[in-house]
């Protein structure tokens, strides 16, 4: 009985080495695996990560204490897990403690390819993220340092992932997002993975490439400029953590589950070139041209027909739990509203490209009607660079008749290129139905 068990034992110990050493790992045509963890061991393997302690409110107003508790950081069945938990003092106000790790200084690296397979959790409030931070922030501290957001998914929209690199000063960002149909990221596991080259960015899903990036700026805040491929030419780290709240995914409520707020890793690999060609150069950015008539509004009068996702002229967005549509008919744009929402963009309709020269002034032109008394905001925004204003949101009060809205600014910022024209519908406690015609934005002599 002792020889059959000690024969037992030395199999399973033989099979849990194949398991650990045995691993297929992907392979990729010109790559070589620069490092791996596929969390088979017991433990976390501190040679590669670290557990980060941070306390509540440490950045983006979150709610979460970071500890290095195993009740929030622990390895199981094969996989990283980083659980948030929810505990109550006896006031009966609730805390949050999480979990966040970060690679060691032994395996950062410049350029390379990052695979991540991960299931997110589900539950408003819920935050988890794959990110890299530069190890010596050389340029200056963020954002001028640069960050790579590999994936972000919002817990209560967990079939949405998010790929972002943040730079400059001021703040620019560029962003991709990916979204799954019949599935959630929180419904089974996913690979996430950015490959990082001299110039060029590309994010993927399971191997779909899903948003390419190859435009940015290095600019300090004392005005200094940086050669591109700046602030992303030098050593960064992972990090992967799961936050509470904060100012993105806001605070969780009652429907947030937290006996299943659990961000799950099962592996983490990093693959690079031999070589890299890094004599790249900035990509110019061709400033847009108005009509014959001066209007940075294409198709501003709905004469032709666009399936509103960006590929042409005119995107209809839903975000923080709106739901809605848009159509053009009749030579109008009818957006409806079955959901408004939390936030002014929960229902959105946006015109990019509307191209701006600091110290011009300009004029933006609209018909509108509702199908009952209710509220829109207009604003000319620049997503490239931190979300600021250049027309800042107005409240324009509709009513069942059509009424033309002017409204005349000066664009005090630096020239942009990739500003756009918004249209916020969400968050105003309406559901009527709103219509748009003769849509303009001019450029003034």
């Amino acid at each position: 009985m002792k020889k059959i068990t000690y024969i037992t034992a030395v199999l399973a110990s033989a099979m849990m080495l194949c398991l650990t050493s045995c691993t297929k790992i992907k392979r990729y045509e010109g790559y070589k695996l620069l490092w791996h963890d596929e969390f088979n061991g017991k433990t976390l393997d501190d040679k590669i990560w670290n557990r980060e302690i941070r306390p509540a409110g440490w950045t983006n107003h979150e709610l979460q204490a970071y500890t290095e508790s195993d009740e929030n950081i622990y390895v199981e069945d094969g996989k990283l897990v980083l659980r948030a938990v929810q505990k109550t003092l006896k006031s009966g106000k609730h805390y949050y403690t999480s979990g966040k790790v970060q690679t060691s200084n032994k395996k950062d690296f410049t350029y390379g390819r990052v695979c991540v397979r991960a299931k997110a959790p589900k539950g408003k409030g819920l935050w988890p993220a794959i990110w890299m931070m530069p190890t010596k922030e050389k340029y200056g501290n963020w954002p001028v340092c640069g960050e790579i957001d590999i994936m972000e998914v919002l817990g209560n929209e967990p079939e949405k992932t998010y790929g972002t690199i943040h730079y400059g000063a001021p703040h620019g960002q560029k962003q991709g997002t990916y979204i799954l149909s019949g599935d959630s990221f929180a419904d089974s596991f996913h690979e996430f993975s950015v490959e990082w080259e001299p110039g060029k960015f590309r994010w993927y899903i399971d191997d779909i490439l899903f948003y390419e990036e190859n435009n940015w700026f290095a600019k300090s805040r004392g005005g200094e400029d940086f050669d591109y491929p700046a602030p992303f030419d030098q050593d960064f780290y992972i990090q992967l953590n799961l936050a509470v709240g904060g100012d993105w995914p806001g605070k969780p409520d009652d429907s947030t589950d937290f006996e299943k707020a659990k961000f799950e890793i099962d592996y983490v690999r990093v693959y690079q070139k031999k070589h890299y060609d890094t004599n790249v150069e900035r990509p110019t950015v061709k400033f847009p041209e108005p009509d014959a008539k001066g209007n940075y509004v294409h198709n501003g009068t709905f004469e032709k027909q666009e399936p509103l996702d960006g590929s042409a002229n005119w995107i209809f967005l839903t975000a923080g739990g709106g739901q809605g549509g848009a159509q053009i008919k009749d030579s109008q744009m009818i957006i409806t509203t079955t959901n408004y929402g939390g936030l002014d963009y929960s229902i959105q309709l946006v015109h990019p490209g509307i191209g701006h020269h600091k110290g011009k002034y300009y004029r933006i032109n609209f018909d509108a009607k509702a199908d009952g008394n209710r509220t829109l905001k207009v604003a000319v925004t620049a997503p490239e660079v931190n979300w600021i204003r250049y027309f800042y949101d107005t409240p324009v009060d509709l009513t069942a008749n059509w009424k033309t809205y002017t409204f005349e600014y000066e664009m005090k910022d630096a020239d942009d290129p990739l500003a756009r024209l918004e249209f916020n519908m969400g968050n105003q406690k309406s559901k009527d139905t709103i219509y748009l015609k003769n849509v303009e934005v001019i450029e003034l002599d």
